[in-house]
């Protein structure tokens, strides 16, 4: 049964908003489940699209330095991984994991959506879990609530999701109880873009329904006009120390029952002065892996992370010394459980003729398949089911062996 259908909830439901409410980069959901077993996964979804070369530097391949003239120093290239790869500066404490064999990447990956590079349609496509068309959005579900439908023992309050939005990756038939702090009409921006333009259809409703959302203050307001890259920027992100918070919410919960968590971290989408603006989004990704890490104690050796986002970067930098929406990109796994140190899955080469529609990198394996080789192998679901069920249409191939 579920819980706390608060007037955001309803809104979006009865309006049928087409982009996931969840793509809000001034809120942090976090969705929280139950399940039998000692594993523990975590799903962390990097909104507003990561440049994956920029987090795992490929110094290795010759066209790097060449496409990022300035986004690269070569005389600061990073944590050295292996003979080709370096970890971007700012995640040098990840290092050690590294090292312990808990921290490992899929340095070129995606979801099966291509080309017309929306955050909101790619961030929907990522927890939806689907390739083709999205299905309808009310009738949207998330592959992590599918796989808890092929879970035994799973009660009414399995699902347990917290956030001021919801977590798409986590809804669907599987039994979910949703609580809100605080019951207020918070739209999230890509809420008030579709409101503004429902208003702007009906002249009765224009006048008072941008009044009523120009009372948030002006970011919010320029963030409008400017559209959907400016809004996956808007608001106050979250600091290194909220990052904390969360990561240490979560693990006290899975100390007790809850062994599937998913939240989301903003503040990827780097179309100018990647250099610097890509900074406080990787300290709050590192701060959040290494207090789960402290958090679970004992419990971090049965426990995966994945942190995905919904599609790279372009592999050449821009006039503004940032990158535009891509294609490929880097799938990042921590935990005890994983069989780290290791780049996973190949690298396709940054050539001219290697290249994604000559511009982006380019995947070489659907990202849902490193999930659902991570659910199959965490809670013994049979890959057919998660074939079937969870990501249907899916083949899973060969296993690529992620965990001990």
């Amino acid at each position: 049964m579920r819980q706390g259908l608060n007037r955001r909830r309803f809104l979006s439901h009865s309006l049928a908003l087409g982009c996931s409410l969840a793509a809000s980069p001034l809120v942090t959901p976090i969705a929280l489940a139950d399940a039998p077993g000692d594993h523990r996964l975590v799903v962390i979804i990097l909104r507003g699209a990561l440049d994956g070369l920029d987090l795992l530097r490929p110094v290795g391949d010759r066209h790097f330095a060449e496409l990022r003239p300035t986004l690269f120093d070569p005389s600061d290239p990073g944590h050295a991984l292996d003979d080709f790869f370096t970890l971007h500066p700012a995640l040098a404490d990840l290092a050690p994991l590294w090292r312990k064999g808990e921290l490992a990447f899929a340095p070129a990956t995606s979801t099966p959506y291509r080309d017309r590079r929306s955050h909101f349609d790619g961030q929907d496509h990522l927890e939806v879990g689907n390739a083709g068309e999205l299905p309808a959005a009310l009738s949207r579900d998330g592959w992590l609530n599918r796989m808890l439908t092929l879970m035994p023992g799973i009660d009414a309050r399995t699902a347990f999701a917290v956030g001021r939005e919801r977590m798409l990756i986590l809804e669907g038939s599987a039994p979910m109880t949703q609580w809100s702090p605080g019951t207020d009409l918070d739209l999230s921006p890509q809420s008030r873009l579709l409101l503004t333009h429902l208003f702007d259809a009906d002249p009765l409703f224009a006048e008072a329904g941008r009044t009523a959302l120009e009372m948030t203050g002006g970011a919010m307001a320029e963030a409008l006009e400017e559209g959907e890259d400016a809004m996956m920027m808007a608001g106050p992100a979250i600091s290194a120390g909220d990052a904390d918070g969360l990561a240490a919410y979560i693990a006290q919960q899975m100390q007790g029952s809850t062994r599937i968590a998913s939240f989301s971290l903003s503040g990827w989408d780097t179309h100018n002065r990647q250099g610097s603006a890509l900074l406080p989004a990787l300290e709050r990704l590192q701060s959040a892996i290494l207090t789960l890490r402290e958090g679970l104690g004992p419990l971090w050796g049965k426990t995966t992370v994945m942190a995905m986002t919904e599609f790279g970067r372009t592999m050449r930098e821009n006039g503004s010394r940032g990158t535009d929406h891509g294609t490929g990109g880097a799938l990042l796994l921590a935990g005890g459980a994983i069989r780290g140190g290791r780049m996973i899955g190949g690298w396709p080469g940054l050539a001219e003729a290697d290249l994604y529609a000559g511009r982006d990198l380019m995947p070489l394996r659907d990202i849902r398949a490193y999930s659902a080789w991570a659910m199959r192998d965490l809670f013994g679901l049979r890959a057919s089911d998660v074939e079937a069920v969870v990501f249907p249409g899916l083949d899973m191939g060969e296993s690529p062996g992620l965990l001990l």
